[in-house]
């Protein structure tokens, strides 16, 4: 399965590389593309294990950038 979410306050590329590299090592990850100037995430992950990937991504990018939020 593969979906896109919005990221809000996103405050820099490097902090979405961070957060892709992250992401991408949660099991389960096909792909994941963080980017910064659309403020945008793909997430591609498989179809049974999605919800409980996309919640490990969301922690992932809690850590990396506190206040940026993913809009679900």
């Amino acid at each position: 399965m593969k979906k896109t979410f919005e990221l809000e306050d996103l405050d820099c590329a490097n902090c979405a590389m961070k957060m892709q590299e992250a992401i991408e090592k949660i099991p389960g990850v096909i792909s994941c593309s963080v980017n910064f100037m659309t403020q945008k995430m793909i997430l591609e992950a498989d179809d049974a294990e999605f919800d409980k990937i996309l919640k490990q991504a969301v922690k992932a990018i809690a850590k990396v950038e506190p206040d940026c939020t993913v809009v679900l």
